[in-house]
């Protein structure tokens, strides 16, 4: 079953798609008023579909519900995801995937999005790709697999994905290391990786949007 979507079309007869994943304890809604500080006049007209993660228990918030696109067991990175989740949610992903080239965008004319969780998962999910989406954007966010799985895991054709990702220089949520390693990680890959830092926490600034922008002209630019 498609998971249930928040969406905005910037103009009629959308030609690419924003799939954007939002973070713990969040819903579709939670992006969505960056659409009009995003969009820029000259790009073509654009579907964003904002998905709400599904309710799940998640055990580092003593098991309460939210929604989560996977259960977080530990607060040390390299113990954190649940790995089934993980895929449970990549998943779902690659059904929103399919579902917007049944409606006429390719991949090659869709960007795959998250911020903190849902960044993980579209780190997890890119490398994956057997065919290449038009890039991947990872905000705030780590690779939820281990290197050596990450490793096993890596299509051919994937590393063909240009990367964004940007990360605060005072998160405490996910430290900038992760960030970091990841970058380093998928750049050691083959991965076309763009890592930019901002003086913040885990959030997101207007400077991150305004370079989020520049790299995403460049990424219609190249249709």
């Amino acid at each position: 079953m498609l998971l249930d979507t928040v969406e905005h079309e910037t103009a009629p007869d959308p030609q690419w798609a924003v799939l954007w994943l939002h973070g713990l304890g969040a819903d579709g809604h939670d992006f969505a008023p960056i659409v009009p500080e995003l969009v820029r006049a000259g790009w073509p007209p654009l579907r964003f579909v904002f998905p709400h993660a599904p309710l799940r228990a998640v055990t580092i918030n003593g098991g309460m519900r939210m929604r989560a696109w996977y259960d977080i067991r530990d607060l040390d990175l390299a113990q954190r995801a649940d790995l089934a989740g993980v895929d449970e949610s990549i998943a779902q992903v690659e059904a929103l995937i399919a579902r917007e080239a049944a409606r006429g965008i390719p991949p090659q004319r869709l960007l795959l999005a998250g911020f903190s969780q849902g960044g993980a998962v579209t780190l997890a999910a890119g490398l994956a790709r057997q065919v290449p989406l038009a890039g991947l954007v990872a905000l705030s966010t780590y690779l939820p697999l281990p290197a050596q799985t990450a490793r096993e895991r890596l299509q051919p054709q994937a590393v063909s994905q240009p990367l964004f990702m940007a990360h605060g220089v005072f998160d405490p949520v996910v430290p900038l290391a992760a960030g970091e390693a990841a970058a380093e990680l998928l750049r050691g890959f083959g991965f076309d990786t763009t890592l930019r830092r901002y003086p913040m926490q885990h959030a997101v600034c207007a400077e991150e949007i305004a370079d989020l922008g520049d790299w995403m002209t460049a990424r219609f630019g190249a249709d």
